[in-house]
């Protein structure tokens, strides 16, 4: 889109030299200076008719529909599988098409699948940062190609990059965690907590949880990058719990942390410890249902909801209509004595 319109823009430059070498020659002969001043109104008329046409091409859809790239922090996360594939569906359905690249949570690699992107001439970009401060570089590509980006689920650094965005009210999502582990814990206790610190939305997860629980006894024994991975969070899990198995709750930055923690307390045979996650995925949610898990509530967020806010940002912006810099999705907590209420076998 930016190549037409500058395509355009240099035909304008170029139109209106002319015209106006012209009317100079004419300017020469006495005769000749009342003419030149009509082909310069006209050469100003040609202008602006190519200006407006040119601007208008900026919208115009491409022949063989609109190409967009995707990228998410981690493909294989249930959250990010159910986002791409709502974002593809409704993409797909407007005849356009979705490029996805998976960095499997490395910054590095991300940057170098943008890349790649830009260079197969995509029109948008949907973006969800591996790392916030280091996904920059690719976003300076972006805004040199003249590629809009709409940013989902994780803030970037620098907002200022995005078109717009659209994401969950993280800080909340953790918030209900902290309350609701302040009223069934009133004594406090020794927590573990396993966040992420290179992703905000996880941050911003943390900080609500730690503010909510702030001033009521709890003690943090530990904090630990998980990566927002179930393996990850296993492992430090397994490790953190052999000196401190006394712990009255963990919480983790997502779903697939609090379940990799699951995973390490039943192993370490802890029956009195509540764990939180963040997402509301089916697979929490079952546990949830199930009665007798450790699992005690998920911030919850949708998916689904989030990657239709986003393509339709994306379709307006190139509709031409004005976007506000975000639009927040509601987070809400689920806990076993409301989770029939969203079910078990899929993502609310």
């Amino acid at each position: 889109m930016k190549k037409k319109l500058m395509s355009a823009i240099l035909c304008v430059a170029m139109t209106a030299a002319m015209l106006a070498g012209c009317g100079s020659k004419e300017a020469a002969a006495p005769a000749a200076e009342a003419p030149a001043a009509d082909t310069q109104a006209a050469a100003e008329e040609t202008a602006d008719k190519a200006v407006a046409e040119a601007e208008a091409a900026v919208g115009e859809r491409p022949e063989g529909g609109y190409k967009f790239g995707y990228t998410c922090m981690d493909g294989t996360n249930p959250f990010f599988v159910i986002l791409e594939k709502t974002m593809r569906d409704k993409v797909e359905a407007n005849g356009d098409t979705l490029i996805s690249f998976d960095p499997a949570n490395d910054v590095t690699r991300q940057i170098s699948g943008v890349e790649d992107l830009i260079s197969q001439g995509i029109d948008g970009m949907f973006m969800n940062p591996a790392e916030a401060e280091g996904i920059l570089p690719a976003l300076d590509m972006l805004k040199e190609a003249g590629i809009p980006i709409i940013g989902f689920d994780t803030e970037v650094a620098d907002m200022s990059y995005l078109i717009s965005y659209a994401g969950s009210d993280n800080y909340n999502a953790g918030y209900v965690c902290g309350e609701d582990l302040v009223k069934k814990c009133p004594d406090g206790g020794p927590i573990i907590v396993l966040d992420s610190p290179t992703m905000n939305s996880v941050v911003d997860r943390t900080n609500g949880f730690l503010d909510a629980i702030d001033g009521h006894g709890f003690e943090i024994v530990a904090q630990q990058d998980a990566k927002g991975n179930l393996e990850v969070s296993m492992g430090i899990a397994e490790d953190l719990l052999q000196a401190h198995g006394d712990v009255v709750a963990i919480f983790g930055g997502n779903d697939p942390t609090a379940l990799g923690a699951l995973a390490a307390a039943n192993a370490a045979g802890l029956t009195d410890c509540k764990i939180y996650g963040v997402d509301g995925s089916p697979d929490i949610k079952a546990e949830l249902a199930s009665g007798d898990s450790l699992i005690e509530g998920t911030g919850a967020q949708s998916p689904i909801s989030i990657a239709e806010t986003a393509a339709d940002l994306m379709y307006k912006y190139l509709a031409g209509e004005k976007l506000e810099d975000r639009y927040p999705v509601e987070t809400f907590l689920i806990t076993a004595d409301n989770v029939a209420d969203y079910g078990t076998d899929g993502w609310q």
